[in-house]
């Protein structure tokens, strides 16, 4: 009788917590959304600053760098979750409007696909609904 092959994919997962396990153990519960929580949101002045036009004038500005990353992680097919809700995050802060996020990412739809679209639309959701009851707190 032969044995059942193991899922490669598994396997990887479980040697990876291991390997997080000896390195750190705290890091064996470590999630996507506890790594997003070591990103602070940057104020506007500092994202404008090392991301806008303090060293190119003539170039783009922040809120237009990050809707231009936004739509880039939506084309990948907004697969890097934590990645996304940051960017929205800081195009909010930026000064990007909830419209200005919406169409970005419907654009990005007719490169990425309905699905890429979709999940990046409930990902952006998501951080605005999270925006919405902090200032309402």
């Amino acid at each position: 009788m032969t044995e059942t092959p193991s899922n490669p994919f598994a396997d990887m997962m479980a040697m990876g917590q291991e390997w997080a396990k000896s390195v750190n153990p705290a890091l064996e519960h470590f999630t996507p959304k506890g790594f997003e929580a070591l990103f602070p949101t940057m104020p506007k002045d500092l994202m404008e600053t090392f991301m806008g036009k303090t060293f190119n004038p003539e170039g783009l500005d922040a809120k237009t760098k990050l809707l231009l990353t936004l739509s880039s992680l939506t084309i990948m097919g907004a697969q890097a979750e934590a990645q996304v809700r940051i960017t929205v995050r800081h195009a909010v802060e930026a000064g990007a409007t909830k419209q200005e996020i919406a169409e970005t990412i419907g654009l990005a739809g007719l490169f990425g696909g309905v699905p890429a679209m979709t999940k990046a639309m409930e990902l952006a959701q998501e951080v605005l609904d999270a925006g919405e009851e902090e200032t309402d707190a």
